[in-house]
């Protein structure tokens, strides 16, 4: 059966889960690093794509956000989340491959009458299963819910403004805290408890909305987002990025073999493929003749290391983007 497509359009909202492979029996959380490694990835993500991230509840075996995308790029967002985020599991776990069970789920949200709604069940989560991991739902520190009541510091790229406008009071931390202490949505819990694959959560004037309207100009538009596809080519970002360090493009394409053979403009050449382009490690892999997507995971998580620990070597990244982009505007 061939896999839905997603509805994405500008300023849609979405509540997206995943979980780990076997049927969520992989943790993909094992301790407080894997949770701080995904949340600092959602950081990069909402910096790179310009997702704003309404919530979010990190369980030890899958995760819920309330995502809202500004620049209609959720399954670009998404891949860049799931991606990177794998490849700083497996190095902290010593491990390779997969660990989430595939496609992540997005859920179309009405937000005029489900966002507020649905802010409350995922922070939830922690208390509403079987055995529930804290008696106070403020003591569980991986979810924007703390934040949400003032009980933690916010982090910059959560947006908590439209849930505290939603609740119309003056008083938002101690009305959202009573807000969420109401438990969910009778309604809204029958939906998700009946393993809903639905895509979309909404009241009929929306659903209409979206059948007759949107979709049928999503679908006219479909054809050209094919043609002219969004983001700069591999080889536009190459050429650049030699063109920054007056080097020829075939000295960054070149493979050199042996333990740190790789200059260090080709591996930023490399990371930016991914970085600005976010092209595919397949797509990155064969233009420099590496012999295994692998082989891009780790330049591009090399880098990545750099890149948190060096502020030379992130100015210098930034000018090339700036760069890059000044040549191709």
């Amino acid at each position: 059966m061939p896999r839905p497509e997603r509805i994405e359009y500008e300023n849609a909202y979405y509540h997206v889960m995943n979980r780990g492979k076997d049927r969520g029996r992989i943790k993909i959380f094992r301790s407080p690093e894997y949770f701080e490694a995904f949340l600092r990835t959602l950081k990069e993500a909402a910096e790179r794509f310009g997702i704003v991230i309404h919530g979010y509840c990190l369980m030890t075996n899958h995760y819920h956000l309330l995502i809202q995308t500004p620049h209609a790029n959720l399954s670009r967002a998404m891949r860049h989340i799931n991606g990177v985020y794998t490849q700083r599991y497996n190095q902290l776990a010593k491990s390779d491959g997969p660990i989430f069970r595939g496609r992540f789920k997005s859920i179309l949200v009405d937000q005029d009458v489900y966002l507020l709604q649905l802010s409350r069940y995922i922070h939830l989560n922690p208390i509403e299963g079987k055995k529930p991991l804290v008696d106070n739902l403020a003591d569980y520190p991986w979810s924007s819910f703390p934040a949400y009541i003032n009980q933690a510091d916010k982090p910059a790229w959560l947006m908590c403004d439209e849930i505290y406008g939603l609740l119309g009071s003056k008083q938002k931390y101690s009305e959202y805290a009573r807000y969420v202490a109401q438990g969910n949505n009778e309604q809204l819990t029958r939906f998700y408890n009946r393993g809903n694959t639905a895509s979309v959560i909404g009241e009929k004037e929306f659903v209409k909305w979206l059948s007759e309207n949107k979709i049928p100009k999503l679908k006219e538009n479909k054809k050209a987002n094919l043609i002219i596809p969004f983001g700069l080519s591999i080889e536009q970002i190459v050429k650049n990025t030699a063109a920054y360090y007056q080097k020829p493009v075939t000295l960054l394409r070149q493979l050199k073999k042996g333990r740190n053979s790789q200059s260090t403009e080709r591996k930023i050449a490399i990371y930016l493929c991914q970085h600005l382009g976010d092209h595919r490690l397949n797509a990155i892999a064969d233009y420099f003749g590496l012999g295994h997507s692998g082989s891009v995971s780790h330049i591009t998580c090399l880098v990545r290391n750099q890149l948190s620990k060096d502020i030379e070597l992130t100015n210098e990244v930034a000018e090339v983007c700036k760069f890059i982009v000044n040549q191709v505007t």
